[in-house]
C-alpha cells in the first residue's frame, strides 16, 4: 500500500528521485572538516530563528508607545516567553557567527571560483539579506540602543547629496524615527526579508547540488568515478555526512543551551545593558554603538573623517561602508590564482588572507569601543588593509607561484 502510495506521488511530483539526487545519493567530497559544519548549522539556527519568531509575533506590539512593553510582558508574563526571546536573541548572534565561518571557509579553500561564482553570489546574498534582518530586528525591542542606533544609521541616508532628505523622509515615514518607521521595519522583518532569506537559501543549496560540494583540497572529484559513475573521492551523503552533521548539532545546541540559561546577554553583546531602557529621544546613550556582528564596518563608517569638496564626511563613510559588503561579492572575479585551496596557494595569498583576517578583527574592536585620535588613526589604518587585500587580490594572485595540486583527495 505504502509503494502504491509513494509510486502515485512519483508519478506526479519526484519524491523519490528528488531524496536520491539531493540526500540518499549525493556525492559527499571525502576529507571535510570542522569548516564544512557551519553549511548545516546556519539551516539549524535558520529554524530556531523561524520557529521562536512565531512565537514573539503572537505578543509583540509594533507601535512606539507599546513595543517595549510588549517584550517585557514577553518576559516577565507569558509562560516561557522568557527562554523564547533569549532563542531568538542569541539565535542573532549565533547566525552571524556561523555565516561568518561559512564565508571564511569558502575563502579559505575557494569555494567561489568556477564553477561556483553564482553558488557565492548567492552565499553573498543570503549575507546581506541577513545584515538587514538583523538590523530590522535590533530596532523592534524599542529599547535605547535600539532607537539611537536606528537614528545613526537612518541619519547616514540623509546625507546622500541631493536627494537624501527627501529619501531619508520617505524610508522613516516620517520627519523623525516614529512608531510609523518601526511598523515598516516590522513588515520588513517578519514577512518580506525572511520570504527573501529561506528563497534565497533553497536556492543556494540547490544550486550547491547542482555544481558539487567543495572540499580542502580544492580538486574536482568528478574526474575520477567508478563504474557507476560515482566519485570515488565521495561518500553518500546520507547516512555517512547526516550522521556527522548530527553530532556537530547536539554539540551547538548544548553550547546555544549553555548560552541561553547562563549568559543570555553575553556579557552585553549579545543583549546590550542599556536596551533594557525603554526608547527616549530625548536622552542619547553615552556611547551608540551597533550589534556585535557591524563593528567592523561601523569602524570604517567611523574612520573616514574627511571630505571631498560637497562630499561630506558622512556620505563617505557610508560609501566605504557599503563598498566594503559588496567588495565581498566581487571575490570570483578578483582571485585569479590557477588554484582554489590555500593550501596550494602561494605565499602572497597566505599573507593577505592573514592580513585581512587581523584587519577585521581589529576594526570589530574599535567598532566597540569609544573613538580617540589613536583608535581613528588605526581604524583608517587597518580599513586601508581591508581594501588592499582586494584591490592587490588580482595582482598577487596571478603571478606569485603556487603548489601543484593532486589529482585527488588527501585525507590526513
Amino acid at each position: 500500500m505504502f509503494t502504491k502510495l509513494l509510486n502515485w506521488f512519483d508519478d506526479r511530483l519526484p519524491i523519490t528521485a528528488t531524496w536520491e539526487r539531493h540526500l540518499s545519493k549525493y556525492p559527499a567530497p571525502i576529507g571535510q572538516n570542522f569548516w564544512y559544519l557551519a553549511g548545516v548549522l546556519l539551516v539549524v539556527v535558520l529554524v530556531i530563528q523561524l520557529i521562536s519568531g512565531i512565537w514573539l509575533l503572537m505578543n509583540y506590539e509594533p507601535t512606539a508607545e507599546g513595543a517595549f512593553a510588549s517584550i517585557q510582558y514577553i518576559m516577565r508574563d507569558v509562560d516561557g516567553g522568557w527562554i523564547i526571546r533569549y532563542m531568538h536573541t542569541t539565535g542573532a548572534s549565533a547566525f552571524f557567527l556561523l555565516i561568518y565561518l561559512h564565508m571564511f571557509r569558502g575563502i579559505l579553500y575557494g569555494s567561489y571560483q568556477k564553477p561556483r561564482e553564482l553558488l557565492w553570489i548567492l552565499g553573498w546574498l543570503t549575507y546581506f539579506i541577513l545584515v538587514v534582518e538583523g538590523f530590522t530586528g535590533y530596532v523592534l525591542p524599542w529599547g535605547q540602543m535600539s532607537f539611537w542606533a536606528a537614528q545613526v544609521i537612518f541619519s547616514l541616508v540623509g546625507a546622500i547629496p541631493l536627494i537624501g532628505e527627501d529619501l531619508l523622509t520617505w524610508i522613516r515615514g516620517d520627519y523623525l524615527i516614529s512608531g510609523i518607521t518601526l511598523n515598516r521595519l516590522f513588515a520588513f522583518h517578519v514577512v518580506v526579508l525572511p520570504l527573501a532569506l529561506i528563497a534565497v537559501v533553497a536556492i543556494h543549496i540547490l544550486a550547491l547540488h547542482e555544481v558539487g560540494s567543495n572540499n580542502p583540497e580544492g580538486v574536482d572529484i568528478k574526474k575520477f568515478k567508478d563504474e557507476d559513475g560515482v566519485p570515488l573521492d565521495s561518500v553518500p551523503f546520507f547516512p555517512y555526512d547526516v550522521l556527522k552533521d548530527l553530532v556537530a548539532i547536539v554539540f551547538f545546541l548544548i553550547l546555544f543551551c549553555v548560552v541561553i540559561f547562563f549568559f543570555p546577554d553575553g556579557g552585553g553583546y549579545v543583549i546590550e545593558y542599556v536596551n533594557y531602557e525603554p526608547a527616549n529621544n530625548l536622552k542619547t546613550p553615552e556611547h551608540i554603538v551597533p550589534a556585535w556582528y557591524y563593528t567592523p564596518f561601523y569602524a570604517m563608517l567611523r574612520a573616514i573623517t574627511f571630505s571631498i569638496g560637497p562630499l561630506t564626511a558622512k556620505f563617505l563613510g557610508l560609501v566605504v561602508f557599503g563598498a566594503a559588503i559588496v567588495i565581498l561579492a566581487l571575490y570570483p572575479w578578483l582571485d585569479k590564482s590557477p588554484v582554489k585551496s590555500i593550501r596550494y596557494k602561494g605565499i602572497y595569498s597566505k599573507i593577505g588572507l592573514a592580513v585581512f583576517v587581523i584587519s577585521f578583527f581589529v576594526l570589530g574592536y574599535l567598532g566597540s569601543v569609544t573613538p580617540s585620535p589613536f583608535r581613528t588613526l588605526l581604524a583608517q589604518i587597518f580599513t586601508f588593509t581591508y581594501f588592499a587585500y582586494f584591490i592587490l587580490m588580482p595582482i598577487y594572485t596571478k603571478y606569485e607561484k603556487c603548489k601543484p595540486v593532486p589529482d585527488r583527495i588527501i585525507v590526513k
